[in-house]
């Protein structure tokens, strides 16, 4: 009797993973130089201009759409969890602006004669899951035979234009607040490896499974000038383009900001993504480092986050607000980890 060969771990069939996929930021902003130039018509209220993340449409004095797609190659071997994680991470896009999901479409590639019908419907059933968590259907889609295993949506979301909130509005004086821990990037590089213990891989699920619900409260706080989402740039990079986009300087307190459970730990015994590396040689120019800075916590200011927090910009006074928004929603680590300095020719991320 012919014994069928077991399938190969979905990591093992990607060059790469998760956030960790995406493009360094300064290729990126290469590659997307002609794409400034076209015109933009009067309804697109927010395009490529300040790296946000997700284009918005208004469609009347009340209504805007807010449209974004997100997806990549696996971050775990387990298929369910893989849909689960990458369909939060593109929807994390919709809440950031502060709008509030309507549909997804979703985004599949798959190597067809490599991996079982089974296990292909699992990872599109961990998607539907947190769609039917996040109370949106998945609408349709695209499917193509792939050599390494992609999925992820296109999400879609309404917003009142007068509650849309940009990365690129902070204000002087504001605070930051981080939703998420960081260190998503650093447990994946241990699990591809073997070295990421049970505790450890839960701990990464909950936090990449934890969808920024929070956001459209947090946009209806008057209070709340800027949100964007932590997710491939690392926190250093995600940060930068609010800094930019703002034209001032932002100051982290880096003994505030929340990292993962055993994170310096496995910096230390080196796992670390190449995504890190590639996100520091783009945007060190733009970050300030504090003497004794060391490399391993560099390479968690640079770490991919998938499906990462939301980085919020508040005056101090809606602080109270903006804390009670995330634990409404179950955000218990949310941690104020710096603020908005004043307006300056040359913005950067100053960490202290």
């Amino acid at each position: 009797m012919t014994q069928t060969a077991p399938e190969p771990r979905l990591t093992s069939l990607a060059h790469g993973g998760g956030c960790g996929c995406k493009i360094a930021p300064g290729v990126l902003s290469g590659l997307l130089r002609g794409s400034a130039a076209l015109p933009v018509p009067p309804e697109l209220l927010v395009g490529i201009e300040t790296s946000d993340d997700a284009a918005v449409w208004r469609l009347n004095d009340t209504q805007a759409l807010v449209a974004t797609t997100d997806f990549f190659m696996p971050v775990v071997d387990d298929p369910y969890d893989f849909g689960r994680i990458a369909a939060t991470n593109a929807i994390s896009d919709v809440y950031a602006m502060g709008a509030t999901p309507i549909l997804a479409l979703a985004v599949v590639g798959m190597p067809i004669n490599v991996l079982s019908p089974e296990t292909i419907a699992r990872v599109l059933d961990g998607g539907a899951s947190i769609c039917r968590e996040a109370g949106i259907p998945i609408a349709g889609g695209h499917t193509i035979d792939s050599v390494e295993p992609i999925y992820g949506l296109v999400a879609l979301g309404l917003i009142d234009p007068a509650l849309l909130k940009r990365n690129a509005d902070a204000q002087p004086g504001d605070l930051l607040v981080l939703g998420k821990p960081l260190g998503v990037g650093v447990m994946s590089a241990a699990l591809k490896k073997g070295a990421l213990d049970a505790d450890g891989y839960a701990r990464m699920i909950e936090v990449t499974t934890l969808l920024n619900r929070p956001g459209p409260d947090l946009a209806a706080i008057p209070g709340v000038h800027a949100m964007t989402d932590v997710t491939g740039f690392g926190l250093g990079g995600h940060a930068l383009e609010m800094a930019r986009g703002s034209g001032c300087d932002l100051s982290i307190d880096w003994s505030a900001v929340p990292r993962l459970p055993g994170i310096d730990a496995l910096i230390a015994a080196g796992h670390m993504t190449g995504a890190s590396s590639r996100n520091w040689a783009s945007y060190s120019d733009g970050v300030a480092l504090p003497q004794g800075f060391g490399d391993n916590a560099r390479a968690l200011l640079s770490d991919p986050q998938t499906s990462g927090g939301l980085l919020v910009a508040c005056a101090p006074q809606a602080l109270d607000q903006v804390r009670a928004a995330f634990a409404r929603h179950g955000f218990g680590s949310a941690a104020v980890i710096g603020e908005v300095g004043p307006q300056t020719a040359a913005p950067r991320v100053v960490i202290r």
